[in-house]
This record gives C-alpha cells, structure tokens and sequence, in this order.
C-alpha cells in the first residue's frame, strides 16, 4: 500500500526552539490541537480533551514504565564507555546499546557507575548482551539514569524522574515514555471516569528505536524496531464493551495503537476477527493506505520529521490533514515531541 510513498512525502520545517526542553509546568497544562473528523483544527487546552470525549468511550493507556536506562563507565583499558539498556531478557542478562571508541568483544568487563562489573557475553544485531551481577532492575534503580530523548539537551535530573513518567505506569522495561500519557494526572483521570470514559491498559515497551530516523528512501524498504507488548483479557473485554454501546475506542499515544493493532493483525482467527489477547514481539509498521481494525481516535503528541510516528498518525488522519496540521502548529508555535503539546486526531468521516 505505502509502495509509492518516500520519507520526503512525511517531512516538514520544525525552527528548534519549537522543541520542548521541559514539561509544561504541570500536567495537563499543554495546549491540545483538535483534528476533527471533518479535518477541521481547533486550537484547544488539553483539559478541553474531556469535553470531545464521549459516554462509552474506551480510552487504551500504555502501562510501561521507564526504567533508568542509561550507565556510563569505563573499560577495564581505561576507555569511556555509555550503555543504553535496551531489553531485560533475564533477571541478570539485558541486550544494551553501547557507546565506545572500540567496540567491546565477548569476554570484556565493563565498569558501570564505579559501582558493578557487567559482562559482555556477545552481540545481536546492533545490541550487546550483558551478564550483569545482580538483577538488572535492581542495578538500574540503584545507579542508572532515565534515558531522556536525543533532542533534549540537559541531563535527566529529579524533574525529569517524576515527569517523564506517566501517573499509571507500573510495568517497568520502557527505554522511552509513551509520552501522550505524560498529560494525564490523577485529576483529569476521575473527571473522565466520572463522565462514563471507561479505561484500560496495555503493555508496549517502547524502545530506543523509536527515536531512529528511517534510513531508506522508500518505505516499502524498511525495517521495523521491534518491541515487545502484551495486550490482556482485560483490554479485550473492553474493546467488546465499547462497541457494543457504540462507543470509540481511543489510543492514548502511538505505542497503545501498535499493541491493539498488532494484536488485531495477528490474530490467528484472522485480522478480521473481534479482538483476542496477545503478546509477543511487534515489527508492525503502520503507513498510509494500512486499514485500522481497533481504534477510532488518538490522543498524541507531535512527531518528528520524516519518523516512523508521523506516518502512522498520518495513516489515520490522511497525509494531508497532518500537513495542514503540523503547519498549524509551527505557526501557532506549539511545543513539539516528549515534553511538548498534543494533539487529538479522529478518524475522518466516512
């Protein structure tokens, strides 16, 4: 379907300044821009949201939790190194992004925080596998550092802990935050739940591989990150509920929109069958012309030029209703990406 369509066709102008470098004083402060189904915007707040949300409405919330990531050291030759974990695989084991002047082999100890020894046991792909010697969680809780985004400039500190985090996660394994979640705080949740929005959760860990630019022309020639998610009894069990009082499902954040959709597609009753529980790795890759089988509507944030993310809101929303969106945007200087404004996107009208 997307045989056509290039990384150009997903770019745009962002001036750098538009790029959050903090959070919005506090939750839920962040402006909201509003897609209609008609392709209209609206110029909102985001406590606006709980007045275009209906009774019967499903919103799908990603549960993950960012676990603090990110350790510097050194090797046992002196040589700086940074490791960006990536999976926990076992309680001791996790595959790991690391940054060095030459790259560790099988067998080398790497220092991490002055504090533990991590060995390098070998690669996959573009990861390390690390021995660690303790449970990786505990080490990370103990001496990592949240992995903020490439575009933020300043090192996480005890803001960063807190707000890059949403209200509702309990699932740790994120390396990134489901960031559409970042706007929602405990009040905003009781006020939907008190006008009849019910809610459920799913679990996507979303990986570092969300921040990497598509590196081929043709989107027909790339290859997906994988991330691991879980889409439970629970979740489907709303889904059904939802429909059958004719109300929309709604994605918090593009993570939540891969798991139901990945859950959709490999359905083994086929993709066309009411939704069933599923879990496992997911290399789907949603582009204009990919058919939505779960959700009606998306609560998000504002992507990067030419990213995975763009496409797929664009493959909701049309190309061309994003552009005029995005271009909205910019003019009317809304905050972009992780700690910046978001958007609510509706499927267009039939």
């Amino acid at each position: 379907m997307s045989s056509s369509l290039t990384v150009s066709d997903f770019d745009y102008f962002l001036p750098p300044e538009l790029i959050a470098q903090t959070p919005a004083a506090q939750r839920g402060g962040s402006r909201l821009l509003h897609l209609d189904a008609a392709g209209a915007l609206h110029d909102r707040q985001f406590p606006d949201l709980a007045t275009l949300l209906r009774p019967g409405d499903l919103l799908v919330f990603n549960d993950t939790r960012v676990i603090k990531a990110r350790l510097t050291g050194q090797k046992a030759s002196g040589g700086k190194v940074e490791v960006l974990v990536e999976r926990i695989v076992e309680a001791d084991r996790a595959l790991a992004h690391v940054r060095a002047s030459k790259s560790p082999g099988a067998g080398t100890t790497l220092r991490l925080a002055g504090a533990f020894d991590a060995t390098v046991l070998g690669r996959a792909g573009e990861l390390y596998d690390l021995r660690f010697p303790a449970p990786v969680l505990d080490l990370l809780d103990a001496h990592g550092a949240t992995p903020l985004p490439p575009y933020i400039s300043h090192a996480a500190d005890a803001t960063d802990e807190a707000r890059y985090q949403t209200v509702y996660a309990r699932e740790p394994g994120a390396v990134a935050a489901p960031t559409a979640g970042l706007h929602f705080d405990e009040a905003m949740l009781e006020r939907l739940a008190g006008l009849g929005v019910e809610r459920a959760f799913v679990t996507l860990h979303v990986g570092a591989g969300t921040f990497q630019p598509v590196r081929v022309d043709k989107l027909d020639d790339h290859v997906m990150h994988a991330e691991w998610y879980t889409v439970g009894p629970a979740v489907v069990e709303a889904v059904a509920r939802a429909r059958a009082r004719g109300g929309r499902v709604v994605a918090v954040g593009t993570t939540s929109v891969r798991a139901l959709e990945s859950a959709a597609a490999h359905n083994p009753a086929g993709p066309d069958a009411p939704l069933a529980p599923a879990q496992g790795d997911t290399r789907l890759f949603i582009t204009p012309g990919y058919r939505y089988r779960v959700i009606d509507a998306l609560v998000t944030n504002f992507h990067l030029p030419q990213s995975t993310l763009l496409m797929l809101v664009s493959a909701l929303a049309g190309i061309e209703p994003i552009r005029r969106a995005y271009a909205h945007a910019v003019a009317q200087r809304y905050r972009f990406f992780s700690y910046g404004d978001a958007m609510f996107i509706e499927s267009p009208a039939p």
